[in-house]
């Protein structure tokens, strides 16, 4: 049986890598292998850490960094510092409190936090509950009218922006996920929309390419979607810089650099490797958020290096609520964001503005880009 969380950060935990490892005593097996497992062999799951650790910082010495600050601007919030947790599907089956725990801590630290779809609590629920801004995560719904229905569900709740997810028409072979048999429990459903119904297959027709991809949505349906929302509108899941030029022309208001932290397409590159070239092709249009693999402040340096706005954190909040609630996710944010100043102060940065492709030693940036 799962240990009962926390009410106490125990003192040898004292970064993201502990979390990890105390989260195995509360989480089950079967979720054990849905949260950590990622598509196929899991290369792809494995590069997005690999890749982070691999590019080197410059240490500089002297710098003035006085009155030194991490705050940033999205989407007209100032928040506290640029770490935003990512939406994470049925967040009670790591914590009873599941999402509730998460926005919380998030608002208290000062951050902002997007809410999935396929939440374990009504998107009306946590929006009421949260203490800072919410960013609503949508999954196209099988049809443009049921897919405008749920975002003006969210709209009407709060929140401040929308992140639709584009990478993931299609669950990702997930075979860890799969050995362990993992199903959501029964006491922890996907509150805020029904299953989908898929297309009828008739014999000898492809589950995949006439079933799911038939009900997805495609760049005409961006296109009607723009024209239909308020809100601004993060593409979540754009790897290659056309898609990002493409998502930018259709109205995008910020692109997420993802694959969707290794669960959908294995063998694409880690984020890192992509996300200089989106934030070439948007050219300052647009934020650049990007996840993946991020897991220490000093991670977080090198994504604004590399062009990033903020970034996304998944699998280590998970492990922190698991582990401890609402407190452990505040714990950890904290952690995360004390790093990232310490990593700026010790490479000469005294705001977020400050900091470029100066503070990477361009011969590890050029080996792994």
């Amino acid at each position: 049986m799962p240990a009962t969380p926390l009410t106490a950060i125990p003192t040898d935990i004292v970064c993201a890598a502990d979390y990890e490892r105390y989260a195995r005593n509360h989480i089950n097996d079967a979720a054990w292998a849905y949260l950590q497992g990622g598509a196929a062999d899991e290369l792809t799951f494995a590069a997005n850490c690999d890749a982070w650790r691999k590019l080197e910082l410059w240490p500089r010495a002297l710098a003035d960094v006085r009155n030194g600050h991490t705050r940033c601007t999205l989407f007209g919030d100032t928040l506290a510092h640029p770490i935003i947790l990512a939406p994470v599907a049925t967040q009670r089956v790591f914590h009873a409190e599941g999402e509730l725990a998460s926005v919380l801590a998030a608002g208290v630290m000062g951050s902002a936090a997007v809410v999935s779809t396929q939440a374990s609590i009504s998107l009306e629920n946590v929006a009421e509950n949260a203490q800072g801004p919410l960013w609503f995560q949508l999954y196209w719904q099988g049809s443009r009218a049921a897919t405008l229905t749920l975002i003006k569900r969210a709209e009407a709740a709060g929140y401040r922006a929308l992140v639709f997810t584009v990478d993931a028409p299609i669950s990702g072979v997930r075979n860890r996920e799969q050995r362990a048999g993992f199903s959501v429990p029964g006491q922890v459903t996907q509150v805020n929309v029904p299953p989908i119904t898929l297309p009828i297959l008739q014999e000898g027709k492809s589950a995949v390419f006439d079933g799911f991809m038939a009900i997805a949505p495609v760049w005409d349906d961006i296109n009607w979607l723009v024209n239909h929302i308020s809100l601004p509108i993060l593409f979540k899941g754009i790897m290659h810089a056309d898609d990002a030029s493409r998502a930018v022309t259709a109205g995008a208001a910020g692109i997420v650099v993802s694959n969707h932290g290794g669960r959908v397409l294995d063998s694409v590159p880690a984020t890192l490797s992509a996300l200089s070239g989106v934030v070439a092709a948007v050219n300052g249009a647009v934020p650049v958020l990007v996840d993946g693999g991020i897991r220490r402040g000093t991670d977080i340096i090198k994504a604004r290096a590399l062009g990033a706005t903020a970034v996304m954190i998944g699998r280590p909040y998970i492990h922190a609520l698991a582990t401890a609630g609402a407190l452990g996710v505040a714990h950890l944010i904290r952690l995360l964001r004390e790093e990232l100043e310490i990593a700026m102060a010790l490479t000469g940065c005294k705001t977020l503005d400050d900091i470029n492709q100066s503070v990477l030693r361009t011969d590890s940036a050029t080996e792994i880009l």
